[in-house]
């Protein structure tokens, strides 16, 4: 998986993606997600990596099939809230207070 932190002003920022997602668009309908080198392009990691980055996560932006079992697997994510657009899988994360 690849994996990308940034530290905001609000707290961490991450992106987590599967590599052969890296640089696709997918579209359902009306909703469309592109899978941008410039936010998703970080370091190729493990699932342990994974997991420590989501939990220490403000906000968080998870694509792929592997990335997002990998976040409901450690609870992180609830599948209910998993969006399958096109033939991928998407989630978001939002922390508050």
């Amino acid at each position: 998986m690849i994996l990308n932190e940034r530290r905001t002003e609000e707290g961490l920022l991450v992106s987590v993606c599967d590599p052969d997602v890296l640089g696709e668009t997918f579209e359902d309908g009306e909703l469309s997600l592109t899978v941008s080198e410039e936010f998703y392009a970080g370091d190729e990691v493990d699932e342990a990596a994974v997991v420590d980055s989501l939990r220490r996560a403000s906000v968080a932006n998870i694509v792929g099939e592997r990335s997002v079992t990998v976040a409901i697997d450690a609870g992180i994510v609830e599948e209910a809230n998993v969006l399958a657009i096109e033939d991928t899988l998407h989630a978001q994360l939002l922390r508050l207070g």
